[in-house]
């Protein structure tokens, strides 16, 4: 079985060499975005933790497909569903409080990832600052006079984080930014996870600014005015909203990037193994899922994505399916796992006549 399986492996990624170079030749993928490992030799499957880009057959996409109907077809009922949404500051309070900052690991690959990041060039920034000036002609008065002074006005580049726990993501940003113009928000729901921020040891005021904001409410205002920001990041925060109320959201958020702005994300997709491994009874309702402890978590595809960013207004510069093989190499187990990555921009100003 073993054998069977390593040489479907093989014959797939051979298939994804041709597919590739394709991709490479129109640059619709990132040549160092998603990584480069390949599996070619069956007998090197237990060499590294993961490899990359792993092609899926019908008949994987069937197996899965039937465990996931399988672990949704007992769900919660909807009278007991309301607490995951009107608790879920709760339920992460009590994961951060239980976890600190021990559970996730700083997310070094962001950059690889996400290089619209990395603070601009020179150039850029000349070209960022004549932008600026264009959108701030031609914004009402009233846009411009909400907010009289928030942190990191002087910055010419800023980013803000939204759900960014305690952190993982934001020291590698902050250790990256010092001594540039730039400036990092970032934000979560979970007043604990915000107070581990601020006590980290590499949290520095004159650079980041961290603050308790619930994105699910409209009601509540941002340190900053739309149109002020240069990237928007959500790494796996998405995923934990329920999907009825993911598109305002994301609308809301939009309003606060630039025009030529950028939204990066990163998330879970379908049929990822952690999906698969949910139990009978955890189903909210389709591809919707409680842990636990709790908290909730949601499977995407790729066109809901596509989809959930489009309808914000926002244009498609990468909608990624990220397939894997995660590698135990202790216990000899190889995992598929599933993830998905975009970037979704605001379309640019025209170019005054």
């Amino acid at each position: 079985m073993h054998k069977q399986w390593s040489c479907s492996v093989v014959k797939q990624a051979s298939a994804f060499f041709r597919f590739y170079g394709r991709l490479k030749s129109t640059k619709a993928r990132p040549t160092a975005p998603l990584g480069s490992r390949i599996l070619t030799n069956p007998d090197d499957i237990f060499k590294h933790n993961m490899w990359d880009h792993v092609q899926w057959t019908k008949e994987d996409q069937e197996v899965a497909r039937e465990r996931a109907e399988e672990n949704s077809s007992i769900r919660i009922p909807l009278t007991e569903q309301g607490k995951f949404s009107t608790d879920a500051c709760q339920y992460w309070d009590q994961f951060y409080e239980v976890h600190q900052d021990k559970f996730f690991k700083d997310r070094r690959w962001l950059f690889l990832e996400f290089p619209e990041l990395l603070p601009s060039s020179a150039e850029e920034k000349r070209t960022n600052a004549c932008r600026s000036h264009q959108e701030a002609a031609a914004e009402p008065n009233e846009t411009i006079r909400q907010i009289s002074y928030f942190p990191g006005q002087q910055a010419s580049f800023r980013i803000l984080e939204v759900g960014c726990g305690v952190g993982n993501s934001v020291f590698p940003i902050v250790n990256t930014i010092k001594n540039t113009d730039s400036f990092l928000y970032c934000c979560d729901f979970s007043a604990r996870a915000i107070q581990l921020v601020k006590d980290h040891p590499d949290y520095d005021d004159s650079v980041c600014h961290a603050f308790v904001h619930d994105i699910c409410e409209e009601a509540d205002s941002f340190p900053f005015p739309p149109q002020s920001l240069d990237a928007i990041l959500a790494v796996f925060v998405l995923s934990s909203i329920h999907p009825q109320r993911v598109q305002k959201v994301v609308n809301q958020l939009s309003t606060y990037l630039k025009h030529g702005g950028v939204f990066l994300f990163r998330d879970y997709g379908r049929y990822d193994l952690s999906q698969l491994r949910f139990k009978k009874g955890r189903c909210l309702s389709d591809n919707f899922y409680t842990r636990g402890d709790g908290t909730c978590v949601y499977f995407f595809t790729k066109e809901e994505v596509h989809n959930l960013f489009s309808k914000a207004g926002l244009e498609e510069i990468q909608n990624l399916e990220d397939k894997r093989l995660q590698v135990n190499r202790g216990k000899k187990v190889a995992m598929r796992r599933v993830w998905m990555q975009s970037k979704y921009r605001k379309p640019p100003l025209p170019s005054p006549s």
